[in-house]
């Protein structure tokens, strides 16, 4: 029944998932510790030196003890990991339950497994911090009972035995756990494959076992008489992971150097209402600004140039472009441009910024342009 029970697990595991998996690709090793917890074990029988056999069902039962492994792997980088482990669990006799009481005395046991697992991938959820697994394994055990035993109470004292033997047999366990990569709350360490790890096992012997047995006196025999069946640990761990391919993170990309200040602007316009040489608000702005500009750029010399539009005669437009350039540059001057770098023009309706034809009102063609060289 527990080996249906174990293959059905392992179809189940290695039936593909709805969830993405996390890779693990390539050599990873991993070692954990914790508490074993070896449930009551049952005698089948034991077979005395008179003949008689005694104690079928009775259970010796254990203290909590501890259990430590050790292995190492091959993620495939496809959720799938199979690995080699080594482990070891430790728990003191404390009774055989309906006989008598055990005065010392512990059962060891030492496994070599071949184990496969399936790591989930949770980031689509927003969970990157912890990644579940599954796994099931199966191996070699070598069970030692070391002092275990029992005295009658109002029996004869033959009746009374004890176990210094051990048993090497088949074990499997399934495994339940998570990873969780210390990359993810301590980035500073610099590991990005260490992940610790919690775990449950639920190991097991399935065989019945045989142990030789010291009979006390008066005969002092010992032979193979006692049979021991239902080994079921369950063991809680912590421990550590360390994969070997798993990327550095991407360094923090370094802020951007500040945008360099624009240039200084080395031309502007100055617009005018229509038939007018006065300067408006805007206008004054845009000189103040020219002016402030003066003082940043290498200038040798400023042409202040007036245009107008079509509207007027050639002659009075040639007019008012020049008081158009005078007015600029009277502004430049009270903004601190020293007149003598300034060369003045007016071109009146001979230099269209808008191609129009005569007799046109365009905004655009009344304007002052403004050039450092």
């Amino acid at each position: 029944m527990r080996i249906r029970n174990l293959m059905l697990l392992g179809t189940i595991i290695a039936t593909p998932s709805l969830a993405v998996a996390q890779p693990v690709t390539g050599l990873y090793v991993g070692a954990g510790a914790g508490a074993n917890f070896l449930q009551n074990e049952v005698i089948k029988g034991v077979q005395f030196p008179n003949g008689t056999t005694a104690l079928a069902g009775s259970n010796p039962k254990f203290d909590t003890g501890a259990v430590g492994v050790a292995s190492v792997g091959w993620g495939f980088g496809n959720g799938f990991r199979a690995e080699i482990e080594g482990n070891f669990r430790w728990n003191n006799g404390r009774s055989v339950g309906g006989y008598g009481t055990i005065a010392s005395g512990s059962q060891q046991t030492y496994g070599a497994m071949v184990n496969g697992y399936y790591d989930f991938d949770l980031t689509g959820y927003g969970i990157n911090f912890m990644y579940p697994y599954v796994g099931v394994g199966i191996g070699y055990a070598h069970d030692q009972w070391n002092g275990i035993g029992a005295l009658s109470q109002g029996a004869p004292v033959q009746t009374g035995f004890r176990i210094n033997n051990s048993t090497d047999t088949f074990a499997y366990q399934a495994i339940a756990g998570a990873s969780f990569p210390v990359a993810s709350f301590l980035p500073s360490l610099g590991l990005p494959g260490l992940s610790l790890t919690a775990e449950y096992r639920f190991y097991s012997i399935p065989d019945d076992q045989k142990f030789k047995t010291q009979f006390f006196a008066p005969t002092g025999t010992s032979g193979p008489r006692t049979k021991v069946g239902n080994d079921l640990n369950h063991s809680v761990l912590i421990g550590l992971r360390y994969a070997f391919n798993v990327p550095a993170p991407p360094p923090t990309p370094a802020a951007p150097p500040p945008a360099p200040a624009p240039a200084p602007a080395r031309s502007y316009l100055v617009f005018f209402d229509w038939d007018r040489a006065d300067l408006t608000a805007r206008a004054r702005q845009v000189i103040s600004e020219a002016a402030q500009n003066y003082t940043r750029v290498q200038v040798t010399r400023i042409e202040v140039n007036g245009y107008t539009d079509t509207s007027g005669t050639a002659a009075y437009n040639q007019r008012l472009s020049v008081r158009r350039a005078e007015a600029v540059a009277a502004e430049l001057a009270r903004d601190g441009v020293p007149r003598n770098v300034m060369d003045l023009h007016g071109y009146g309706d001979t230099r269209l910024l808008v191609q129009t034809g005569p007799g046109v009102r365009e905004p655009q063609n009344r304007r002052v342009e403004i050039i450092y060289h």
